[in-house]
């Protein structure tokens, strides 16, 4: 099982930037692709970008191509989610979750981190 813990947003104003992290704990071998969604109030949960853990391959939603990057350093078990340009719609709680090599789900997930950008 893998535990994980994401930091790393706060309140900025828009057009800032900021990079979350999350960090893996457990038995990280059994990881095969982590990812960062958001939720807004109101809203559903959207997926924002994935990565796979061995390779670093990347796949992103197209609302967020070009502006936000995802990332990893398996080193220290992190994931990463550079987040610019921000805007006011992108205040959400932003999660990460992470995904094994048997479910085509994402059945991990972070506590969340709260991003809020004003105008």
């Amino acid at each position: 099982q893998v535990q994980l813990v994401e930091s790393g947003g706060g309140l900025v104003q828009a057009g800032d930037s900021l990079r979350l992290s999350c960090v893996a704990s457990g038995r990280t071998a059994s990881t095969s692709a982590m990812g960062w969604f958001r939720q807004a109030p109101g809203k559903e949960r959207e997926f924002l970008a994935s990565i796979t853990w061995n390779a670093g391959t990347t796949f992103y939603a197209d609302s967020v191509k070009g502006r936000f990057t995802i990332s990893r350093e398996t080193a220290k078990n992190t994931v990463y989610l550079h987040l610019n340009s921000l805007k006011p719609e992108d205040t959400a709680v932003y999660y990460c979750a992470s995904r094994g090599f048997t479910l085509s789900r994402y059945d991990v997930w972070g506590q969340g981190t709260q991003v809020t950008v004003s105008s």
